[in-house]
């Protein structure tokens, strides 16, 4: 285990303060409204980010149970003396259960045994074992409390959570749940040999990398107001419009997925953006730095391929490269065949006041309009 850090220095991953990594996992859950809940314990933490993540798990596992576990409907099937629910012919035929006054049933029960509450309790069993002693025995004492309650110690499949909505009254799961997976993303086994079963050194990395791709989506949805005009879309699929394909083009054609697509209708104005968790310069001829030119290719493919289609918004859109930096902070931007194209940093270990000015700056200066 690593020794703490010095209190006067803030604990770090990579380079990136665990503090900013708290605003931008609240932002990539779209829980900005939480950010004062934890903010002490996130400012004087001293461990890595996975005793960080437990800790704050525990604390909002605790706070869940006071206000009692959420519940919800779950399938059940059992032997009973009396019909409950629909009855099992087959199984109650198979087995002969009328014969001694028994049926098979099919039933829905309300119960604590739901998904999410399962999620949380595999969170906690998970990332106790890359946490703190006293962080990990929390851990193991959250999670068997939750299995007294009545909730069980299987893994939720996709499709069970999918189907296991959170809606507007269970609205205090969002917090536990988005922390659960993280906790879980972060406590995921490597593949490498060793006598410990332990997580990848850059598996914190991996999740950052995660965390800030969802976080500029979050961002943006939270801070640009629907009632101004915005719409904020992220993941959106784009269509290359050919013509004329072959048969099996279809299949080879790389796919064009857009991380953040902001819409201005008051104003005219469609922002695609791209993030990447790199530099944006890298190394060119002669020892000079340049743009990465398989970026600038992809946004220009993005904004080139939806003109011409009828599509006012996407024939004036605008593009926007965006990059974490822990140095240097770069702001360009240029007009190619009538879309503005800018290519712009956001200092990760800065403020987080700082942090938020930075992507709403870099939204408008990608947006200034210059004739060609």
């Amino acid at each position: 285990m690593s020794p703490p850090a010095d209190r006067g220095s803030p604990r770090k991953v990579g380079r990136i303060p665990v503090r900013n990594l708290w605003l931008l996992f609240l932002y990539a859950n779209d829980l900005a409204r939480w950010e004062g809940r934890f903010n002490m314990a996130v400012e004087e933490d001293d461990a890595d980010l996975a005793t960080l993540v437990g800790r704050l798990l525990t604390r909002a596992a605790e706070e869940r149970l006071r206000r009692n576990l959420s519940r919800s409907y779950v399938r059940r099937s059992a032997v009973l003396s009396r019909v409950r629910g629909r009855i099992d012919v087959l199984a109650t035929e198979a087995h002969d259960y009328l014969s001694r006054g028994l049926v098979a049933c099919r039933f829905e029960e309300l119960s604590t045994d739901t998904p999410r509450n399962r999620l949380v309790r595999n969170a906690l069993r998970a990332i106790a074992n890359r946490c703190e002693p006293e962080v990990a025995h929390r851990c193991r004492m959250l999670s068997g409390q939750l299995g007294r309650f009545g909730v069980s110690d299987r893994m939720p499949s996709r499709a069970e959570l999918a189907g296991d909505p959170i809606g507007r009254n269970d609205a205090a799961d969002r917090l536990v749940v988005a922390l659960a997976r993280l906790a879980l993303e972060l406590a995921l086994p490597t593949e490498d040999l060793g006598a410990v079963a332990g997580t990848s050194p850059v598996r914190d990395a991996v999740a950052a990398r995660k965390l800030f791709e969802r976080a500029v989506g979050g961002f943006y949805r939270s801070e640009l107001a629907p009632e101004e005009g915005w719409s904020v879309r992220t993941g959106s699929h784009l269509d290359w419009g050919a013509k004329g394909a072959t048969g099996g083009l279809s299949v080879i054609l790389p796919g064009m997925i857009t991380d953040v697509a902001l819409t201005h209708r008051p104003s005219g104005r469609r922002i695609i953006i791209d993030t990447k968790f790199n530099g944006l310069l890298a190394p060119g001829r002669w020892g000079a730095r340049s743009i990465r030119s398989g970026y600038v290719f992809q946004m220009y493919a993005y904004l080139r391929s939806q003109a011409g289609r009828g599509d006012a918004l996407a024939d004036g859109a605008e593009g926007l490269l965006l990059h974490p930096t822990v140095e240097e902070e770069v702001m360009e931007a240029a007009t190619f065949q009538g879309h503005r194209i800018g290519f712009a940093t956001v200092n990760l270990a800065g403020e987080a006041s700082a942090i938020r000015s930075r992507l709403l700056e870099v939204v408008g200066t990608s947006s200034a309009r210059v004739s060609e």
